[in-house]
């Protein structure tokens, strides 16, 4: 039912696939409105020319429509009783329970002074030994997830979620099947992890275009967690390509020119906006975000993860190791541009060494592997290495090791002794008069 606030027209000028166009005064910029009682919202002002995206698609719109103009921007009620609860793009709760009471914050603010932030110096573990070792994270970074569309990505969310160091995880599930949405639902709730969870769910059953409102309502529910509540949160975004592929959708249908790969020449702006809503607060706080971004064909200079990569502090990549059967975070493709911040001072004296004498083994590894598909004869050192390699990408490097970053580094020192000579492993005496096995 209109309210007195609100502006009603009933002539629409101009339809597109996705978009109308009505003459307006008084709109704002991503001022929600109605368009013949499908949600619309406010993508273009020029003069009173109003250009409305129409969430739903525009068929079966007629050109004297009823547009209402609800005079606010998509906005998300705020507080502690969005904690353990799902919801849809508009923040609509889609889990059974009743509406969440709170103050209404609008989505899509501005992304954190300078002024405001401090340089990350806290640790965030994931439990996952292929990241906690080779790419430690730190609050207040911005990293994403490679991986083939094929591969496990959102399990590793839902395990990155149970078992990371942080007091709030924000979920932005983007473009999920209804297999994906039950399984995190699932994994959650028999973890007994719902408490310090909350879920904002678009499925493939919903319209394309709402998978535009997913990150920032996560966002927003993040911020209002670290700024107001002083908490580490954790939000993890799985898939921005499908996000991406969203806003294609839409500039394809408002006739805009395309860039590379059919993506809008907008896309690093608009993906920017989202990943730099990480921050360390100087009063504490943090939002740290862990982004899945898939792969085409595993073609990383696609324009998504070419664009992602400029954006964010390194990248996680995950592969299927065939020597053992189980996909890794693979430590060659790999890095955080962070983990110097953490390792060795948050973490034990060791860890630098151990993580770096590691990958140097793995790489020699892979020269032996070369080797021998070439037909060369492999020496006593090269099979060594092999016997490693599949070592630490079994206890190390899979996805399903789930252990502390100690324990991590014990189980490293014991497969160089295991393999190597200490002066093999090229550690300094000290440490290792201190760490090497049976010592």
């Amino acid at each position: 039912m209109p309210t007195a606030f609100q502006r009603i027209y009933t002539k629409v000028e101009e339809i597109t696939k996705a978009t109308c166009t009505v003459h307006a005064t008084d709109v704002g910029y991503e001022e929600l409105a109605t368009v013949n009682g499908q949600l619309a919202q406010v993508v273009k002002i020029m003069g009173e020319k109003v250009t409305l995206q129409v969430f739903a698609g525009t068929q079966g719109v007629p050109t004297d429509a009823e547009v209402v103009f609800l005079g606010k921007a998509p906005s998300l009620k705020v507080g502690d009783a969005l904690a353990g609860r799902f919801f849809n793009a508009y923040g609509l709760p889609i889990d059974g329970g009743p509406e969440v009471e709170g103050r209404e914050q609008e989505i899509g603010g501005p992304s954190v002074n300078p002024v405001r932030r401090k340089q990350p110096s806290e640790l965030i573990t994931t439990g996952i030994a292929g990241i906690d070792l080779n790419n430690t994270l730190v609050t207040g970074q911005k990293i994403p997830f490679f991986a083939d569309p094929d591969q496990p990505f959102n399990q590793v969310i839902a395990t990155v979620a149970l078992r990371t160091a942080a007091d709030r995880i924000v979920l932005g599930g983007i473009g999920l099947t209804n297999d994906d949405y039950l399984y995190f639902k699932s994994v959650f709730e028999n973890a007994g992890a719902l408490h310090r969870i909350v879920s904002f769910v678009n499925t493939t059953e919903d319209p394309t275009v709402e998978r535009l409102l997913v990150p920032e309502m996560a966002l927003t529910a993040a911020e209002y967690f670290a700024v107001e509540k002083k908490e580490k949160v954790l939000v993890l975004l799985t898939d921005m390509t499908l996000y991406a592929d969203a806003l294609s959708i839409v500039s394809n249908r408002m006739d805009q020119i395309p860039s590379k790969d059919s993506m809008p020449g907008s896309l690093y702006s608009d993906l920017a906006k989202l990943y730099e809503k990480a921050v360390q607060f100087e009063e504490g706080g943090s939002i740290t975000i862990v982004a899945v971004t898939t792969l085409s064909g595993g073609d990383i200079t696609h324009a998504i993860p070419d664009n992602t990569g400029y954006i964010t502090e390194g990248q996680l990549f995950l592969r299927r190791d065939t020597d053992i059967g189980k996909v890794i975070v693979d430590p060659f493709r790999s890095l955080s541009r962070l983990k110097q911040l953490v390792i060795g001072k948050k973490t034990r004296e060791d860890h630098p060494q151990v993580m770096n004498a590691a990958v140097r083994l793995y790489a020699d590894a892979a020269n032996a592997k070369t080797k021998l598909e070439n037909g060369f004869e492999l020496t006593d050192y090269d099979k060594r290495t092999l016997d490693f390699a599949r070592g630490y990408s079994e206890k190390l490097l899979a996805i399903d090791v789930n252990i502390d970053t100690d324990k991590m580094l014990d189980t490293a020192w014991e497969l160089f002794a295991s393999h190597f000579s200490k002066a093999e492993v090229g550690i300094k005496q000290s440490l290792t008069d201190q760490y090497w096995p049976g010592q």
